[in-house]
Protein backbone atom coordinates (compact mmCIF):
# COMPACT_ATOMS: atom_id res chain seq x y z
CA UNK A 1 0.00 0.00 0.00
CA UNK A 2 2.90 2.40 0.73
CA UNK A 3 4.23 1.70 -2.80
CA UNK A 4 0.78 2.49 -4.21
CA UNK A 5 0.59 5.84 -2.49
CA UNK A 6 4.13 6.70 -3.62
CA UNK A 7 3.27 5.82 -7.20
CA UNK A 8 0.14 7.96 -7.10
CA UNK A 9 2.06 10.91 -5.62
CA UNK A 10 4.68 10.73 -8.37
CA UNK A 11 1.92 10.56 -10.97
CA UNK A 12 0.21 13.69 -9.68
CA UNK A 13 3.45 15.65 -9.20
CA UNK A 14 4.73 14.90 -12.69
CA UNK A 15 1.34 15.77 -14.16
CA UNK A 16 1.46 19.12 -12.43
CA UNK A 17 5.05 19.75 -13.58
CA UNK A 18 3.91 19.15 -17.13
CA UNK A 19 1.42 22.03 -16.83
CA UNK A 20 3.94 24.43 -15.20
CA UNK A 21 5.20 26.10 -18.44
CA UNK A 22 1.62 26.99 -19.31
CA UNK A 23 1.13 28.76 -15.99
CA UNK A 24 4.41 30.65 -16.31
CA UNK A 25 3.17 32.29 -19.50
CA UNK A 26 0.15 33.77 -17.78
CA UNK A 27 -2.37 31.13 -18.83
CA UNK A 28 -3.18 32.81 -22.17
CA UNK A 29 -2.97 29.58 -24.16
CA UNK A 30 -3.98 26.00 -23.45
CA UNK A 31 -0.96 23.68 -23.90
CA UNK A 32 -3.31 20.86 -24.79
CA UNK A 33 -5.68 22.83 -26.99
CA UNK A 34 -6.02 21.69 -30.61
CA UNK A 35 -3.80 23.60 -32.97
CA UNK A 36 -1.54 25.00 -30.23
CA UNK A 37 2.24 24.97 -30.62
CA UNK A 38 2.49 22.71 -27.56
CA UNK A 39 0.37 20.00 -29.18
CA UNK A 40 2.27 20.33 -32.45
CA UNK A 41 5.48 19.75 -30.56
CA UNK A 42 4.36 16.89 -28.32
CA UNK A 43 1.69 15.14 -30.38
CA UNK A 44 -1.74 13.93 -29.36
CA UNK A 45 -2.71 12.83 -25.86
CA UNK A 46 -3.14 9.03 -25.65
CA UNK A 47 -6.62 7.63 -25.17
CA UNK A 48 -5.84 4.82 -22.72
CA UNK A 49 -3.91 4.26 -19.51
CA UNK A 50 -3.55 1.22 -17.26
CA UNK A 51 -3.22 1.35 -13.47
CA UNK A 52 -2.34 -1.33 -10.97
CA UNK A 53 -4.94 -2.59 -8.53
CA UNK A 54 -2.94 -1.06 -5.66
CA UNK A 55 -2.99 2.42 -7.23
CA UNK A 56 -6.71 2.14 -8.00
CA UNK A 57 -7.45 1.22 -4.39
CA UNK A 58 -5.16 3.89 -2.94
CA UNK A 59 -6.67 6.63 -5.13
CA UNK A 60 -10.24 5.58 -4.29
CA UNK A 61 -11.14 5.20 -7.96
CA UNK A 62 -14.75 4.11 -8.39
CA UNK A 63 -16.90 3.64 -11.48
CA UNK A 64 -20.53 2.99 -12.30
CA UNK A 65 -22.54 2.27 -15.45
CA UNK A 66 -23.85 5.21 -17.46
CA UNK A 67 -27.61 4.98 -17.66
CA UNK A 68 -30.59 6.57 -19.33
CA UNK A 69 -33.00 8.41 -17.05
CA UNK A 70 -35.26 11.41 -16.88
CA UNK A 71 -33.19 14.52 -16.20
CA UNK A 72 -34.56 16.90 -13.60
CA UNK A 73 -33.16 20.29 -14.59
CA UNK A 74 -34.50 21.66 -11.33
CA UNK A 75 -35.04 25.19 -10.12
CA UNK A 76 -32.12 27.66 -10.15
CA UNK A 77 -31.84 29.80 -7.02
CA UNK A 78 -29.10 32.42 -6.41
CA UNK A 79 -27.51 32.66 -2.99
CA UNK A 80 -24.35 32.60 -0.89
CA UNK A 81 -22.45 30.49 1.64
CA UNK A 82 -22.93 31.42 5.32
CA UNK A 83 -21.93 29.89 8.65
CA UNK A 84 -24.30 27.88 10.83
CA UNK A 85 -25.13 30.27 13.72
CA UNK A 86 -25.34 27.32 16.11
CA UNK A 87 -21.70 26.47 15.27
CA UNK A 88 -20.25 29.97 15.57
CA UNK A 89 -19.35 32.23 18.47
CA UNK A 90 -18.39 35.82 19.20
CA UNK A 91 -15.16 36.60 21.08
CA UNK A 92 -15.82 39.34 23.65
CA UNK A 93 -14.94 40.33 27.19
CA UNK A 94 -17.70 39.86 29.80
CA UNK A 95 -16.45 42.90 31.71
CA UNK A 96 -14.75 46.22 30.98
CA UNK A 97 -10.96 46.23 31.13
CA UNK A 98 -7.80 46.52 29.08
CA UNK A 99 -6.51 43.88 26.65
CA UNK A 100 -3.25 42.55 28.01
CA UNK A 101 -2.49 39.63 25.68
CA UNK A 102 -3.85 38.19 22.39
CA UNK A 103 -3.30 34.52 21.52
CA UNK A 104 -5.36 34.03 18.35
CA UNK A 105 -5.18 35.06 14.71
CA UNK A 106 -7.34 34.82 11.60
CA UNK A 107 -7.42 31.37 10.05
CA UNK A 108 -6.26 29.63 13.24
CA UNK A 109 -7.99 26.42 14.32
CA UNK A 110 -8.94 26.55 18.01
CA UNK A 111 -10.51 24.06 20.41
CA UNK A 112 -13.35 24.79 22.81
CA UNK A 113 -11.87 26.12 26.07
CA UNK A 114 -8.65 27.36 24.42
CA UNK A 115 -7.42 30.66 25.94
CA UNK A 116 -7.70 33.34 23.24
CA UNK A 117 -6.83 36.51 25.15
CA UNK A 118 -6.18 37.95 28.61
CA UNK A 119 -7.89 41.07 29.93
CA UNK A 120 -6.74 43.12 32.93
CA UNK A 121 -9.74 44.13 35.06
CA UNK A 122 -8.98 46.49 38.00
CA UNK A 123 -12.47 45.82 39.40
CA UNK A 124 -11.43 42.24 40.20
CA UNK A 125 -9.30 43.45 43.12
CA UNK A 126 -12.32 45.10 44.71
CA UNK A 127 -14.46 42.02 44.14
CA UNK A 128 -11.86 39.75 45.73
CA UNK A 129 -11.69 41.99 48.77
CA UNK A 130 -15.49 42.05 49.03
CA UNK A 131 -15.63 38.27 48.74
CA UNK A 132 -13.02 37.84 51.48
CA UNK A 133 -14.92 40.18 53.85
CA UNK A 134 -18.25 38.49 53.06
CA UNK A 135 -16.79 35.01 53.67
CA UNK A 136 -15.28 36.09 57.01
CA UNK A 137 -18.55 37.68 58.15
CA UNK A 138 -20.61 34.67 57.08
CA UNK A 139 -18.25 32.30 58.93
CA UNK A 140 -18.56 34.33 62.16
CA UNK A 141 -22.33 34.65 61.74
CA UNK A 142 -22.73 30.90 61.23
CA UNK A 143 -20.72 30.19 64.38
CA UNK A 144 -22.86 32.64 66.34
CA UNK A 145 -26.05 31.05 64.98
CA UNK A 146 -24.92 27.60 66.10
CA UNK A 147 -24.05 28.97 69.57
CA UNK A 148 -27.44 30.66 69.99
CA UNK A 149 -29.25 27.57 68.76
CA UNK A 150 -27.52 25.49 71.39
CA UNK A 151 -28.41 28.04 74.10
CA UNK A 152 -32.03 28.22 72.88
CA UNK A 153 -32.33 24.44 73.07
CA UNK A 154 -31.25 24.67 76.72
CA UNK A 155 -33.63 27.56 77.46
CA UNK A 156 -30.73 30.02 77.93
CA UNK A 157 -31.57 32.13 74.84
CA UNK A 158 -34.81 32.99 73.09
CA UNK A 159 -35.97 31.17 69.95
CA UNK A 160 -36.16 34.52 68.14
CA UNK A 161 -32.49 35.24 68.82
CA UNK A 162 -31.52 31.86 67.33
CA UNK A 163 -33.67 32.45 64.23
CA UNK A 164 -32.30 35.97 63.68
CA UNK A 165 -28.70 34.68 63.92
CA UNK A 166 -29.44 31.88 61.43
CA UNK A 167 -31.02 34.35 58.98
CA UNK A 168 -28.01 36.67 59.22
CA UNK A 169 -25.62 33.78 58.55
CA UNK A 170 -27.65 32.65 55.53
CA UNK A 171 -27.68 36.20 54.13
CA UNK A 172 -23.91 36.68 54.45
CA UNK A 173 -23.20 33.27 52.90
CA UNK A 174 -25.47 34.11 49.95
CA UNK A 175 -23.65 37.44 49.52
CA UNK A 176 -20.26 35.70 49.45
CA UNK A 177 -21.56 33.11 46.98
CA UNK A 178 -22.94 35.86 44.73
CA UNK A 179 -19.59 37.64 44.57
CA UNK A 180 -17.82 34.35 43.81
CA UNK A 181 -20.35 33.61 41.05
CA UNK A 182 -19.82 37.06 39.56
CA UNK A 183 -16.07 36.48 39.47
CA UNK A 184 -16.59 33.07 37.90
CA UNK A 185 -18.78 34.56 35.15
CA UNK A 186 -15.95 36.96 34.38
CA UNK A 187 -13.54 34.05 33.95
CA UNK A 188 -11.29 35.50 36.61
CA UNK A 189 -7.79 34.04 36.71
CA UNK A 190 -4.99 34.84 39.08
CA UNK A 191 -4.50 38.43 40.16
CA UNK A 192 -6.61 41.00 38.32
CA UNK A 193 -6.90 39.25 34.92
CA UNK A 194 -9.70 37.54 33.04
CA UNK A 195 -9.02 34.77 30.50
CA UNK A 196 -11.20 34.84 27.37
CA UNK A 197 -11.76 31.26 26.15
CA UNK A 198 -13.20 29.80 22.95
CA UNK A 199 -16.81 28.73 23.50
CA UNK A 200 -16.80 26.52 20.36
CA UNK A 201 -14.21 24.63 18.34
CA UNK A 202 -13.57 26.01 14.88
CA UNK A 203 -11.68 28.47 12.69
CA UNK A 204 -11.07 32.11 13.58
CA UNK A 205 -12.80 34.08 10.81
CA UNK A 206 -12.22 37.61 12.06
CA UNK A 207 -9.99 39.44 14.53
CA UNK A 208 -10.13 43.03 15.78
CA UNK A 209 -7.85 42.93 18.82
CA UNK A 210 -4.74 44.96 19.69
CA UNK A 211 -2.80 44.62 22.94
CA UNK A 212 -3.45 47.59 25.20
CA UNK A 213 -6.82 48.61 23.82
CA UNK A 214 -9.64 49.34 26.31
CA UNK A 215 -12.55 46.93 26.19
CA UNK A 216 -16.25 46.89 27.00
CA UNK A 217 -18.66 43.93 26.89
CA UNK A 218 -20.25 45.33 23.71
CA UNK A 219 -17.03 45.08 21.68
CA UNK A 220 -16.36 42.08 19.40
CA UNK A 221 -12.72 40.99 19.30
CA UNK A 222 -13.31 38.23 16.74
CA UNK A 223 -15.52 35.38 15.59
CA UNK A 224 -15.06 31.60 15.50
CA UNK A 225 -17.00 29.18 13.33
CA UNK A 226 -17.02 25.42 12.82
CA UNK A 227 -16.77 25.14 9.01
CA UNK A 228 -17.10 21.35 8.77
CA UNK A 229 -20.66 22.10 7.66
CA UNK A 230 -22.01 25.36 6.22
CA UNK A 231 -25.28 26.67 4.83
CA UNK A 232 -26.06 27.90 1.34
CA UNK A 233 -28.81 30.48 1.77
CA UNK A 234 -30.74 30.72 -1.50
CA UNK A 235 -33.27 33.35 -2.54
CA UNK A 236 -36.67 32.00 -3.61
CA UNK A 237 -39.08 34.12 -5.64
CA UNK A 238 -42.78 33.97 -4.82
CA UNK A 239 -43.65 32.32 -8.14
CA UNK A 240 -41.34 29.39 -7.36
CA UNK A 241 -42.37 28.80 -3.75
CA UNK A 242 -45.05 26.24 -4.62
CA UNK A 243 -42.51 24.08 -6.51
CA UNK A 244 -40.05 23.85 -3.62
CA UNK A 245 -40.11 21.40 -0.71
CA UNK A 246 -38.04 20.63 2.39
CA UNK A 247 -35.83 17.58 1.78
CA UNK A 248 -35.33 18.29 -1.94
CA UNK A 249 -31.91 17.44 -3.37
CA UNK A 250 -29.73 20.32 -4.51
CA UNK A 251 -26.48 20.87 -6.41
CA UNK A 252 -24.60 24.05 -5.54
CA UNK A 253 -22.52 25.70 -8.27
CA UNK A 254 -20.24 28.44 -6.97
CA UNK A 255 -18.70 31.24 -9.03
CA UNK A 256 -15.31 30.41 -7.50
CA UNK A 257 -15.21 26.81 -8.75
CA UNK A 258 -15.88 26.10 -12.41
CA UNK A 259 -17.14 22.61 -13.36
CA UNK A 260 -17.61 21.60 -9.74
CA UNK A 261 -20.80 21.04 -7.77
CA UNK A 262 -21.49 20.54 -4.07
CA UNK A 263 -24.45 18.30 -3.14
CA UNK A 264 -26.85 19.26 -0.38
CA UNK A 265 -30.43 19.08 0.84
CA UNK A 266 -33.01 21.80 1.43
CA UNK A 267 -33.28 21.95 5.20
CA UNK A 268 -35.61 24.90 5.74
CA UNK A 269 -37.79 27.28 3.73
CA UNK A 270 -38.40 30.72 5.22
CA UNK A 271 -41.79 31.77 6.54
CA UNK A 272 -41.52 35.49 5.82
CA UNK A 273 -41.26 37.31 2.48
CA UNK A 274 -38.76 40.14 2.16
CA UNK A 275 -41.03 43.15 1.51
CA UNK A 276 -38.47 44.83 -0.77
CA UNK A 277 -37.02 41.96 -2.81
CA UNK A 278 -40.23 39.86 -2.61
CA UNK A 279 -38.22 36.72 -1.94
CA UNK A 280 -37.89 34.11 0.80
CA UNK A 281 -34.82 32.18 1.87
CA UNK A 282 -34.16 28.47 1.47
CA UNK A 283 -31.44 26.99 3.66
CA UNK A 284 -29.34 24.18 2.20
CA UNK A 285 -26.84 22.35 4.42
CA UNK A 286 -23.51 21.42 2.81
CA UNK A 287 -20.70 19.19 4.05
CA UNK A 288 -17.33 20.95 3.87
CA UNK A 289 -14.60 18.39 4.65
CA UNK A 290 -12.02 20.04 2.37
CA UNK A 291 -12.76 23.56 3.66
CA UNK A 292 -13.32 24.61 0.04
CA UNK A 293 -16.58 26.38 0.88
CA UNK A 294 -15.61 29.85 2.06
CA UNK A 295 -18.04 32.13 3.86
CA UNK A 296 -19.54 34.69 1.50
CA UNK A 297 -19.03 32.81 -1.79
CA UNK A 298 -21.84 33.45 -4.27
CA UNK A 299 -23.38 30.86 -6.53
CA UNK A 300 -26.53 29.09 -7.69
CA UNK A 301 -28.47 26.20 -6.20
CA UNK A 302 -30.08 23.81 -8.68
CA UNK A 303 -32.89 22.20 -6.67
CA UNK A 304 -35.26 19.36 -7.61
CA UNK A 305 -38.87 20.51 -7.89
CA UNK A 306 -42.15 18.79 -7.21
CA UNK A 307 -43.72 19.34 -10.63
CA UNK A 308 -40.64 18.86 -12.81
CA UNK A 309 -41.51 17.78 -16.37
CA UNK A 310 -38.36 15.86 -17.13
CA UNK A 311 -39.62 14.49 -20.46
CA UNK A 312 -37.95 11.60 -22.29
CA UNK A 313 -35.08 9.62 -20.80
CA UNK A 314 -31.57 10.72 -21.77
CA UNK A 315 -28.08 9.35 -21.12
CA UNK A 316 -26.68 10.93 -17.95
CA UNK A 317 -23.53 10.74 -15.82
CA UNK A 318 -22.80 12.24 -12.37
CA UNK A 319 -21.30 15.72 -12.41
CA UNK A 320 -18.08 14.39 -10.85
CA UNK A 321 -17.50 12.08 -13.84
CA UNK A 322 -17.01 14.97 -16.28
CA UNK A 323 -13.55 16.50 -16.64
CA UNK A 324 -11.72 18.57 -19.23
CA UNK A 325 -8.77 17.32 -21.30
CA UNK A 326 -7.18 19.40 -24.05
CA UNK A 327 -9.95 21.94 -23.70
CA UNK A 328 -12.72 19.40 -24.35
CA UNK A 329 -15.26 17.76 -22.05
CA UNK A 330 -14.42 14.12 -21.40
CA UNK A 331 -15.13 11.09 -19.22
CA UNK A 332 -13.06 7.99 -18.44
CA UNK A 333 -14.49 4.55 -19.26
CA UNK A 334 -13.16 1.64 -17.22
CA UNK A 335 -12.37 -1.67 -18.95
CA UNK A 336 -11.07 -5.00 -17.71
CA UNK A 337 -7.71 -5.18 -15.88
CA UNK A 338 -8.09 -1.54 -14.76
CA UNK A 339 -7.56 -0.06 -18.21
CA UNK A 340 -9.11 3.40 -18.50
CA UNK A 341 -10.10 4.93 -21.83
CA UNK A 342 -10.62 8.64 -22.48
CA UNK A 343 -13.92 9.49 -24.20
CA UNK A 344 -14.49 12.99 -25.50
CA UNK A 345 -18.17 13.80 -25.03
CA UNK A 346 -20.69 16.41 -26.06
CA UNK A 347 -22.73 17.57 -23.09
CA UNK A 348 -26.35 18.64 -23.04
CA UNK A 349 -28.52 19.88 -20.21
CA UNK A 350 -27.30 20.06 -16.63
CA UNK A 351 -29.65 18.56 -14.05
CA UNK A 352 -29.69 17.88 -10.33
CA UNK A 353 -27.15 15.14 -9.67
CA UNK A 354 -26.22 14.55 -13.30
CA UNK A 355 -25.35 15.94 -16.73
CA UNK A 356 -26.77 14.84 -20.08
CA UNK A 357 -24.30 13.26 -22.52
CA UNK A 358 -25.40 13.85 -26.12
CA UNK A 359 -22.63 11.87 -27.80
CA UNK A 360 -19.33 10.12 -27.08
CA UNK A 361 -20.68 7.55 -24.61
CA UNK A 362 -23.06 4.58 -24.66
CA UNK A 363 -25.49 3.44 -21.99
CA UNK A 364 -24.01 0.68 -19.84
CA UNK A 365 -20.36 1.75 -20.22
CA UNK A 366 -18.52 1.82 -16.90
CA UNK A 367 -17.70 5.47 -16.17
CA UNK A 368 -15.27 6.69 -13.48
CA UNK A 369 -17.21 8.79 -10.95
CA UNK A 370 -14.63 9.06 -8.14
CA UNK A 371 -10.88 9.50 -8.54
CA UNK A 372 -11.21 11.17 -11.96
CA UNK A 373 -8.31 13.52 -11.22
CA UNK A 374 -6.02 10.57 -10.45
CA UNK A 375 -6.84 8.84 -13.74
CA UNK A 376 -6.38 12.09 -15.65
CA UNK A 377 -3.00 12.66 -13.98
CA UNK A 378 -1.89 9.14 -14.88
CA UNK A 379 -2.91 9.74 -18.51
CA UNK A 380 -0.90 12.95 -18.69
CA UNK A 381 2.01 11.17 -17.00
CA UNK A 382 1.99 8.52 -19.73
CA UNK A 383 2.19 11.30 -22.32
CA UNK A 384 5.17 12.76 -20.53
CA UNK A 385 6.91 9.38 -20.47
CA UNK A 386 6.39 8.89 -24.20
CA UNK A 387 7.94 12.29 -24.90
CA UNK A 388 11.04 11.36 -22.89
CA UNK A 389 11.55 8.35 -25.15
Amino acid sequence: MRWAWSTLTVVCCLACSKEAPHREHGGHSDPAAPGSSHEAEHGEIPKKVSLSAEVVAAAGIRSEAARRSQLDTGLSLPGEVVVDPDKSARIASPVSGRLERVDFREGQLVKKGHVLATVRVPELGRLRASRTVAQAKSKAARANAKRLRALADKGLASEQQALDATTEADTLEAEAAGIASQMGAMGAGGGSTVALRASVSGTVLFRDAVVGQPLSPEQTLGTIADLSEVWFVARVFEKDLGRLRVGARADIELNAYARRTFPGTVEYIGQQVDPVARTLTARIRLANPEQALRVGLFGTARVTVTDADAGAEVLTVPHAAVTEVAGKAAVFVRHRDNEFELHEVVLGRVGVGGTEVVSGLRAGEDVVVEGVFSVKSALLRSTFSEEEH
